[in-house]
């Protein structure tokens, strides 16, 4: 009877191992498409005419995109009625298709607009639907496995600037290539096994909308969370920008641009790293902790952006990249600490809400941070971003102090 349990034991473990494997690899490739219109602007802007707006509205557009799709997913309960690998597979061959037609649209045009709108809508039922299969195989390590899923995000929404570096200017490439990266996400979640701690996500419950603002505990958390939305989606989307801008004060166009993607890939990349880190410390020395410090280091990067505006390359760089792996780092925490303190019954619901009022606040600081940087310059721009971190440390020290903290991370805050 000992054997057979230590071998059950070990057949559990390794297929674990493999199924998480599996599930990062996918979720990779299917963030692909993400970021795919903003690392393709400076090009695109370079060949056709395209105005500031329509430029900003290829990437707010996935960001609107999935808040519709996450609010449909969640009042129709898809996640509910829906083998989940199933449903991470379909939306990895929607956001595929929807990526490449912008190869057959004017990049101009609403029809461009139209199709990030269903990229991001298609990325509501992989992002979410990951973390879900990811937690019925959470054994006392939920934040180290919502950090490796969340480091997957880093790593596939930095993907299209590695690509467009490694495929030249042409933006088509760029193209091309996340879309069958999304299209090999679809493939490869047939290869994840469904974890023994699994069970259906709640339905979206409206009456329960009112518990984040109504109970305090999820409120301070919810008001970090925020904080973290505000920097963290305006940095990934104008970061090739400002670098971009940043080099051509020591090197052609052509060189400037080809760094700054690969500069941008490797900033947002680390942020895989960081989560892994945040992630394993959170789960031993507690969530607040780590999301403060976390929330202060980004913050002060934020702050001391702009003086390494223009500056040596190497200096920029190297903010950049303790920028990248410190903005994502305390994501999953966020994610991990609300469905502790929610009613099993609510968490779904408390999901939902958080997600999109996060992703419905980026689309102000996305909007806004271009229109510093042409105001005032990329030199005190950045700088804007530093007040969501600074909210958040002030949410997270405060539910520190508060009796609901010991429910978070096994007693550990």
């Amino acid at each position: 009877m000992v054997m057979k349990a230590l071998e059950l034991r070990t057949a559990a473990g390794s297929a674990k191992g493999r199924s998480i494997a599996a599930l990062i690899l996918a979720q990779v490739l299917a963030l692909a498409p993400w970021f795919s219109g903003s690392a393709v602007l400076p090009a695109l802007q370079a060949e056709i005419v395209i105005s500031d707006l329509q430029g900003v509205a290829l990437t707010s557009g996935v960001q609107v995109g999935f808040v519709l799709g996450a609010l449909f997913s969640a009042i129709l309960g898809l996640a509910d009625r829906l083998e989940p690998r199933r449903f991470f597979m379909a939306s990895a061959f929607a956001a595929a298709l929807s990526n490449a037609a912008l190869l057959v649209v004017d990049p101009a045009s609403g029809a461009a607009i139209l199709c990030r709108l269903v990229t991001g809508a298609a990325m509501a039922g992989i992002y979410p639907v990951g973390m879900k299969i990811a937690a019925g195989w959470a054994r006392g390590d939920l934040g180290l496995l919502v950090g490796l899923l969340v480091g997957a995000l880093a790593l596939g929404s930095a993907s299209p600037h590695l690509v467009r570096a490694l495929g030249g200017v042409d933006w088509r490439v760029t193209i091309l290539v996340t879309s069958l990266l999304a299209f090999a996400a679809g493939l490869v979640i047939r290869f994840v096994a469904i974890g023994p701690s699994s069970s259906p996500a709640r339905r979206f419950v409206p009456g329960a909308i009112a518990l984040v603002w109504r109970r305090q505990d999820l409120r301070l958390v919810n008001l970090g969370y925020l904080g973290h939305m505000w920097e963290l989606y305006a940095l990934w989307a104008w970061l090739a920008v400002f670098l971009d801008a940043s080099f051509r004060f020591h090197m052609g166009s052509e060189a400037a641009s080809f760094w700054a993607s690969v500069a941008t890939f490797a900033a947002i990349g680390t942020g895989g790293l960081g989560c892994v880190v945040a992630g394993f410390a959170a789960d031993r020395i507690g969530r607040t902790a780590v999301t403060a410090i976390a929330l202060a280091i980004s913050g002060a990067c934020a702050l001391l952006a702009g003086f390494t505006f223009a500056a040596a390359p190497y200096l920029t760089v190297a903010l950049c990249l303790v920028w990248g792996a410190s903005a994502i780092a305390d994501s999953a925490q966020f994610s991990a600490a609300t469905a502790e303190l929610s009613a099993p019954e609510h968490v779904g619901t408390m999901l939902t809400i958080q997600t999109c009022a996060g992703f419905t606040l980026t689309l102000v600081s996305i909007h806004l941070l271009p229109i510093a940087a042409e105001t005032v310059g990329w030199q005190l721009a950045p700088a804007l971003l530093a007040v969501g971190p600074a909210v958040g440390i002030w949410a997270m020290l405060a539910l520190r102090r508060r009796p609901e903290a010991q429910l978070i991370a096994d007693g550990r805050r």
